[in-house]
């Protein structure tokens, strides 16, 4: 995993979703690929994908169940996970989440 993104742009507006539980910003690399990079505070939240995802976890420690999975998996900072296109997935936030998600198209 990088530390970083070297010349990129970045959407000034925050993307502010469920109350403010997940802030993040939009940040475009010089390839056309697009990122977001965030944080989700303790919560229980479900989230919907258009295009597939790879959520990159910095920091913190989550559980997640993937749409149509039975079982909740467990993921901390170092790790990443991956999310189909067209689907959800359900996380519980148990330790502050810094993340950055990665779009796959």
């Amino acid at each position: 995993m990088t530390t970083q993104f070297d010349q990129v742009s970045v959407v000034k507006k925050a993307n502010i979703y469920f109350d403010g539980k997940c802030v993040s910003h939009t940040v475009l690399l010089a390839d056309g690929t697009k990122k977001t990079i965030g944080v989700i505070f303790p919560s229980s939240l479900v989230f919907n994908t258009g295009a597939a995802e790879i959520m990159e976890l910095n920091a913190g420690k989550c559980r997640i169940r993937v749409k149509g999975d039975s079982e909740w998996s467990v993921y901390e900072g170092g790790q990443q996970f991956q999310v189909p296109a067209n689907s959800s997935f359900e996380i519980e936030t148990l330790e502050t989440l810094d993340y950055v998600c990665h779009f796959v198209v």
